[in-house]
C-alpha cells in the first residue's frame, strides 16, 4: 500500500492487455509485448525480474517498491473451457498443518543456511509461475481462436447448404417456368393450325 489508499502498479504482458489499458487513459508501470502467443522462458525471466526488483523494494521508501504481487492470466481447462485466475505470488502463504508426535520428521540442515536457499529458489519459483501463466494463457487463446475458426466453418458450411437449396430450387422454378411456356407456345400452335384446316 501506498500513501492513503490501495494503488496498484499494473504490468502488462500482451498486446490486448496495453490496449485495454491505454484505451481506458489508466497507467501502466511496464508491459511486454510480441511473444504472448508462443512465451519462451527468457520472456518470463524478464518480466519476473522486473516483478522481484519491485517486491524487494520496500513500498513504504520507495515510489517503485509493491507490498504484494499477484498475477492474474487464463487457466487452460480443456478446449471448451477456460477460467480466469488470480492468484498471489508474494509474499508466500504459510499454510500450517498439524503434525502426529507420532510420526515426527526429521529435522533438517541447510547448507547454506535456509535464508540463503530461499533466497536462491525464490526467483526460479516466480519465473515458474510467470512462465506456467504465459503458457496456459497462449494454450487458452489458442483454444478460443481455434473454437471460433469451427464456428466460423460450420456456419459457413450452413450458408452454402442454404443457398445451394435456394439457387437449386429458383433453377427449378426457371426449367418448370421455360418447359410450361414451350408447351403452351406449342398447343397455340397446335390449336392455330387446326383452326386453318
Amino acid at each position: 500500500m501506498k500513501g492513503r489508499g490501495l494503488e496498484v502498479d499494473v504490468y502488462l504482458v500482451g498486446r490486448k492487455a496495453v490496449n485495454y489499458y491505454k484505451f481506458r487513459n489508466r497507467p501502466i508501470k511496464s508491459s511486454w509485448t510480441g511473444f504472448s502467443d508462443n512465451p519462451q522462458y527468457k520472456n518470463a525471466k524478464e518480466v519476473s525480474d522486473q516483478l522481484i526488483d519491485a517486491f524487494l523494494k520496500d513500498a513504504q521508501v520507495d515510489i517503485d517498491g509493491v507490498d504484494e504481487l499477484h498475477i492474474i492470466y487464463t487457466e487452460f481447462k480443456s478446449m471448451i473451457t477456460q477460467v480466469p485466475l488470480s492468484k498471489r505470488m508474494l509474499p508466500l502463504e504459510v499454510v500450517e498443518t498439524e503434525v502426529s508426535t507420532s510420526n515426527l520428521l526429521p529435522m533438517y540442515e541447510f547448507e547454506p543456511n535456509a535464508a540463503d536457499v530461499l533466497n536462491a529458489l525464490l526467483p526460479r519459483y516466480i519465473e515458474s509461475r510467470v512462465f506456467n501463466a504465459m503458457l496456459q494463457s497462449a494454450a487458452s487463446e489458442h483454444a478460443a481462436r481455434r473454437r471460433a475458426m469451427k464456428s466460423a466453418t460450420d456456419n459457413a458450411d450452413e450458408l452454402i447448404k442454404s443457398f445451394t437449396r435456394l439457387a437449386n430450387a429458383a433453377r427449378q422454378a426457371e426449367i418448370t417456368q421455360e418447359i410450361s411456356e414451350i408447351v403452351g407456345g406449342a398447343d397455340a400452335l397446335a390449336s392455330s393450325n387446326a383452326g386453318s384446316e
